[in-house]
């Protein structure tokens, strides 16, 4: 990774505003963070292979089609890593040692959990909760133990966003701050449910859910916290920098504003879930 940072019009609005293209954008991520760029790539490629599997491998796990989930983690992790990546380009040049690690760390710690999910799903058994043998409770700590890795990078990725002044208007450096921090709730969410070894709260785990997200609709389900809480990365310096264009003098409150709504409509969906009450109820 270069020490020389691209110029805050180059990540604004996570892409450069100068090219205009998401050839340009690509190709300015990784020259600015290789790591998390093949990261991205990397689920690029796991996910189409997902998709072919979707097709021709019709078994089911927990009710769900068993390639189902490597596609959803594959475009998860894209939108993670392609994200994390702009807004650490934001950084100043003292910061670049520190950015250039954690984006290793979290480049390795992506790679080890898609190849768990992408072994248990071949395997036809669930990557998640699952301490049914020694091998699969072994392949599930495996797992854990680099979620928490991820978890102690994006923790150091916020303390560099707050210690160091971002390039950017203040409301895409605001969203940016907000974000890592929003992004951390969801993730201590999902430890909240490797803690119950299920996402499922008043049932067990499958069963009917929403089309294409699975959650259930039938109890409650933290996996919609999770989610929220995990893409406020991307949702909030989005809207810092919309902001900043359209009022830039307001954009700083607003930005604030936006973020507190965001928690709450994350914390209001994990009470929900607590309370074993679906998002949306079946029949």
């Amino acid at each position: 990774m270069k020490t020389a940072l691209l110029s805050s019009a180059d990540f604004l609005p996570l892409g450069p505003a100068a090219a205009g293209t998401v050839r340009e954008a690509l190709r300015l991520l990784h020259r600015a963070n290789p790591a998390l760029s093949w990261t991205g790539w990397l689920n690029v490629t796991l996910a189409a292979l997902a998709v072919a599997l979707l097709l021709i491998d019709h078994r089911l796990v927990t009710g769900a089609p068993v390639w189902l989930k490597p596609l959803k983690f594959s475009l998860s992790i894209i939108a993670f890593a392609w994200a994390l990546g702009w807004l650490l380009a934001s950084l100043p040049a003292a910061a670049q040692r520190s950015v250039q690690f954690l984006s290793w760390g979290v480049a390795l710690s992506m790679a080890v959990e898609q190849a768990v999910i992408f072994v248990q799903a071949a395997r036809g058994t669930t990557s998640h909760y699952n301490g049914s043998s020694g091998l699969n409770a072994a392949l599930f700590g495996l797992m854990g133990l680099f979620i928490a890795v991820n978890t102690l990078m994006t923790t150091w990725a916020l303390y560099l966003v707050w210690h160091y002044q971002p390039a950017g208007p203040a409301g895409y450096v605001w969203g940016m701050r907000l974000g890592l921090l929003v992004f951390l709730v969801g993730s201590v969410l999902g430890g909240f449910m490797i803690h119950n070894m299920q996402h499922t709260v008043g049932a067990p785990d499958g069963g009917p859910g929403l089309p294409g997200l699975g959650w259930s609709t039938r109890a409650g389900d933290l996996r919609a916290a999770h989610f929220l809480g995990m893409h406020a990365l991307q949702v909030l310096p989005l809207l810092g920098w919309a902001l900043s264009r359209t009022l830039p003098q307001q954009a700083t409150a607003l930005t604030w504003t936006g973020a507190a709504l965001y928690a709450g409509a994350v914390g209001g969906l994990f009470m929900l879930a607590m309370a074993g009450r679906p998002l949306w109820a079946g029949q």
